[in-house]
């Protein structure tokens, strides 16, 4: 029966598009060129279709679990299948205004819910766009939502729109928003406060040009509204997820938030721009957070999505102790930043459930670091490291190779860091060359040409960045390669919240990389047939052991 509740906004959080478009759209720029090579770390080639690491792993499970069928309502792995806190805290910020407000987590598998929900004609739906670098997958929703509820006024908002505003301008500019055919644009980093008036301006049929921080097209014609920056307090937006989970089952693993924006200023990101001022929840909004989830009696992973974590020092060891003190019962991943540690802190880590950490070194090479303004040293990475795996918190190193001033002997450097450290983890990275970024104040030091996936400076292009990049997959390994699409570090606790032990994750990621090589590498086919079969055995063989058939046994009887 189709839902007659009435809502006044729709959160859309992520639309994952089938992976075989990313490949099919990617391959229209060569199959040698830098951003197809950059796909290509994600997925195998088996029986002619490509599988990124997710789809290999749904494929192995279903061969090791034939008698379970589709996990009897379980259903296959999905790498955005954790709620989608943008989603979630959006729905959680309009409430509080008194606007009914449902979410949509994940778009490619709640069609059918979406479609119900449009039946009620709300007066907005919002799209956010935290993961986006193309229009394509705001289009889709766009287009599906004009289909079910034309009345309905579409609005987007996020880094994609910022990314337009910061990068384009006049026509190119309006180009790109009349792409998304929209009907308005939030352009504040925050935007919070702007959607929650929007959404009552178009409930009661009043001006939107009465309402700050927005873009929209009037006869054709690119309008926009005073810019008045919001400063959201984090203390009065804590998210209530006992409230979600009476409407929906959360499943095990929960991303949070306890900050916004990034205390440094790394030379090729400009989110610390975008986003303003650090700002960050006090200890009693975590703890009112992290006690909401403790509610959930499924939840056994929390993801803390801070950019760094352990920034401030002081705070975040209180927030360790907070933790220990209060015994939640979940395990706890976050980013982390070891120039801003000591042996006390690790030590609280391990005590408060700590399971692994994301760790952007980015370069093994001294002078990159300084290049990239990092504000830290490849020596308190290395302590860093051997002080996580001594108290048995996973690590994952991320790297970017190719920045300016990198060189083949600074890759070296890079290599020789990975090899003597063995961060459980890692990836690597070509530098995108995107404008805005501190870097391009010194675009002439360096002679940085070009933009995105194809560039070249002083001392390297893009090109040669690639094929390091290849030589470090196939000849690495002391670490475990792990790929960023769908296959990110997040993945690992949702895993682990799916019975798949961290041990056996790195197994499978590791056959799935042999696999892998064997086409990076350009084997002949006979001998990459055979080593697949041998390492799909291995998978099915790990897969078997996993607790998949009593999950779905569990699910069959309503448990």
């Amino acid at each position: 029966m189709p839902s007659t509740e009435a809502v006044d906004c729709i959160i859309v959080g992520y639309n994952d598009l089938p992976f075989e478009k990313y490949v099919e759209l990617l391959s229209q720029y060569g199959r040698n060129s830098e951003a197809f090579r950059d796909l290509k770390f994600s997925f195998v080639d088996l029986n002619g279709k490509p599988l990124n690491y997710v789809s290999l792993l749904n494929h192995v499970v279903k061969r090791a679990h034939p008698e379970i069928g589709d996990y009897a309502g379980l259903g296959p792995f999905k790498s955005g299948e954790i709620p989608n806190l943008a989603a979630v805290y959006l729905s959680n910020f309009l409430r509080k205004f008194g606007i009914r407000t449902k979410y949509i987590n994940l778009f490619q598998d709640e069609k059918d819910k979406f479609a119900e929900l449009l039946q009620a004609k709300p007066a907005c739906v919002a799209i956010t766009t935290t993961f986006y670098v193309l229009n394509f997958p705001v289009n889709e929703i766009v287009q599906f939502v004009r289909e079910h509820s034309p009345q309905t006024k579409i609005v987007v908002g996020g880094p994609l729109i910022s990314n337009h505003l910061r990068n384009l301008e006049g026509g190119a500019l309006d180009s790109a928003l009349m792409d998304m055919a929209a009907d308005f644009y939030v352009v504040d980093s925050q935007g919070e406060g702007t959607l929650a008036t929007l959404v009552k301006t178009v409930k009661n049929n009043l001006n939107p040009a009465e309402v700050s921080n927005l873009a929209y097209f009037d006869h054709g014609r690119l309008v926009r509204t005073p810019v008045v920056p919001e400063v959201n307090v984090m203390d009065e937006v804590d998210i209530h997820w006992d409230e979600f989970s009476l409407e929906e089952d959360l499943g095990e693993t929960i991303q949070l938030r306890t900050a916004r924006s990034c205390a440094f200023k790394c030379a090729f990101c400009n989110y610390p721009a975008r986003a303003g001022k650090l700002s960050l929840s006090s200890i009693d909004t975590v703890e009112r957070e992290l006690s909401s989830i403790r509610s959930l009696e499924n939840v056994s992973n929390v993801v803390f999505i801070d950019d760094t974590f352990n920034v401030p020092l002081p705070r975040f060891k209180d927030l360790c102790r907070l933790m220990i003190k209060k015994q939640y019962n979940f395990n706890w991943f976050s980013y982390f930043r070891c120039s801003n540690s000591d042996e006390e802190a690790f030590d609280l880590m391990a005590e408060s459930g700590c399971k692994g950490v994301f760790l952007g070194i980015e370069s093994g090479s001294p002078s990159i670091l300084k290049n990239m303004n990092k504000a830290a040293t490849i020596e308190r990475y290395a302590e860093g490291i051997k002080m996580l795996k001594e108290r048995n918190i996973t690590t994952f190193g991320s790297f970017i190779l190719g920045f300016p001033g990198e060189t083949d002997q600074t890759v070296e450097e890079t290599i020789d860091f990975i090899r003597t450290n063995k961060p459980d983890f890692y990836r690597t990275q070509m530098w995108y060359n995107e404008p805005g970024t501190p870097i391009h104040l010194e675009k002439d030091k360096y002679q940085i040409k070009g933009e995105g996936f194809v560039w070249e400076h002083a001392s390297m292009t893009s090109l040669e960045a690639m094929d390091h990049i290849d030589r470090m997959f196939l000849t690495i390994k002391e670490s475990v390669w792990l790929p960023q699409w769908s296959f990110d570090f997040w993945f690992i606790p949702y895993a682990l919240g799916k019975g798949i032990s961290i041990p056996d994750f790195k197994k499978f990621v590791s056959y799935a990389n042999q696999m892998l090589a064997m086409e990076i590498a350009y084997c002949d086919a006979d001998g990459k047939s055979r080593m697949q079969k041998k390492h799909l055995n291995e998978m099915v063989t790990l897969a078997k052991k996993w607790p998949i058939r009593a999950q779905a046994a569990a699910v069959a009887v309503g448990q």
